[in-house]
This record gives structure tokens, C-alpha cells and sequence, in this order.
């Protein structure tokens, strides 16, 4: 059985207990965990990941030096954030729980966990875009609680822009994703549009979760930030215009 080239452990990982059908039925069992890459080098997954800084800026090999990226039609915002080759990726054969996945691109979550480990302060941002792009305005809320007493501006957290996606922001990702909930919550907390502007269902809804609304200038409105595409959120929702026809007259005011 091949090795992990990091730790030289077997290429398999503990079940999780949590995962157990019954208390203490996972105990001593395994599943696979077999990333290879075209070199033939075999990681453990998250081994590889921790090799993210040194690989990002190689683009080799941690374990022999091999040339690792292949070129795809195209570019990618992750590419042009960190000057990488346009169309780079980084193909890899993957064995998991779930099964065999072949000419998987792992050049993003390469360059995201590179881009974590230099900008540490992005992580809660970044969790908190994940939950824009699933709706889940109570981890929002929860998140935005726990991190109150921990960052001085709640604001520019909320107003994060992830230059590994194009610069969007999390009320791009709500309107991109048709995350209704979540794009009148970001509104509420950091713009400018009068309370008498909102409709009373998510009025009554922030009311209810305690939320209140933060100081915002006008020209820290969330509503002011443009991608990279040099798109508004409002003009996002313009393009999405059957969808998002209440709250384009909101974002208009």
C-alpha cells in the first residue's frame, strides 16, 4: 500500500464517531483518503492542503518537485488573484468515502487554504460568504454575535470582498444564489435604505432575531460595492430581474 509522501501514514483516515450508527460502532475503522497526483505522489488530503504557501508558489511537487499544473481553456478569478497562468489547474486522482474522483481540480482549494494561511483575518469573512450562498440567515446572525466582542468592525466583515471569487460580496452571492432572506439581512445591517423602505416580513423577521442595524456612511453601503465585472449588486439583480423585481426597487432608493 502506498504512503502519504507528508506524514508516511497509510492512505486511509479514522471514521468520524460522530458518523456512527451506534455509540462506538466506527471504532477502529477506516476509509480511504488517497489524493495522487500526476507524479504519482500519494497525500492524505488534508497533508497536501498543509502544504498549500509552498505548492501555490511552486506549483510543484512537495515531494519530488514535478511541474504540477496542466492549462484549461479560460481563466479563473482565483487565478488572476494570486498571478497564476491563465487556465492553470492541477488534475489529481482523488479515493475517498465517496468514491474515485479522476481529473479533479484542486488548484482552488490550493490557492484558497495559501491565501487563508497569509490572510488569517479572511477566514470568518469567507465562512461567512459560504452561508450567503446556503441561505443560513441564523449562522449569520450566530456568527455575527460570536465575533461582536473579537473584531472592531462588524461592518467591513459584512462588506467583504473575496478576491478569489471576483471580488463579490456577500449580497452578490445571496442575489446570485436566490437567497432572499440573506440579501434583505445584509441590508438591513450595513446599508443606508430608510426601515420604512424594507418589507414588513423582513422587517418583523430582523426584529425578531434582536438584530439591529449598524452605523453606515453612504459610501460604506454595502449596496456601493461592485465585483470585479465592475457589477453592483443592483445591477446583478436588474440581470435577474424576475427574480428580484421588490428588491430592485429597495436597492434603487
Amino acid at each position: 500500500m502506498d504512503h502519504c509522501k507528508v506524514c508516511d501514514e497509510p492512505l486511509v483516515i479514522p471514521l468520524d464517531a460522530d458518523d456512527a450508527d451506534e455509540p462506538g460502532s466506527n471504532d477502529g475503522k477506516t476509509v480511504p483518503d488517497d489524493l495522487e497526483l500526476q507524479c504519482g505522489c500519494h497525500f492524505h488530503w488534508q497533508c497536501l492542503l498543509d502544504q498549500s504557501s509552498s505548492v501555490i508558489l511552486s506549483l510543484q511537487c512537495p515531494s519530488c518537485a514535478t511541474v504540477l499544473t496542466a492549462s484549461r481553456a479560460g481563466s479563473s478569478s482565483t487565478s488572476s488573484a494570486l498571478g497564476l497562468p491563465a487556465g492553470a489547474s492541477i488534475l489529481v486522482k482523488y479515493i475517498n468515502e465517496g468514491g474515485t474522483q479522476d481529473n479533479l481540480d484542486i488548484l482552488p482549494s490550493i490557492a484558497e487554504e495559501a491565501y487563508l494561511e497569509t490572510h488569517p483575518e479572511a477566514r470568518p469573512a469567507r465562512a461567512l460568504h459560504v452561508m450567503c450562498v446556503e441561505g443560513d440567515v441564523l449562522g449569520i446572525v450566530e456568527l455575527l454575535r460570536d465575533l461582536n466582542d473579537e473584531i472592531d468592525d462588524l461592518g467591513a466583515l459584512i462588506c467583504y470582498q473575496d478576491p478569489l471569487a471576483d471580488l463579490k460580496s456577500g449580497l452578490h452571492l445571496a442575489i446570485e444564489n436566490t437567497q432572499e432572506d440573506v440579501a434583505w439581512l445584509l441590508l438591513w445591517l450595513s446599508s443606508v435604505v430608510p426601515e420604512t423602505s424594507f418589507p414588513e416580513s423582513a422587517r418583523q423577521a430582523a426584529l425578531s432575531m434582536g438584530i439591529g442595524r449598524l452605523q453606515i456612511e453612504q459610501d460604506d453601503d454595502i449596496r456601493t460595492l461592485q465585483d470585479a465585472q465592475g457589477r453592483s449588486a443592483l445591477t446583478l439583480a436588474q440581470q435577474l430581474q424576475s427574480n428580484w423585481g421588490e428588491m430592485i426597487t429597495v436597492m434603487s432608493t
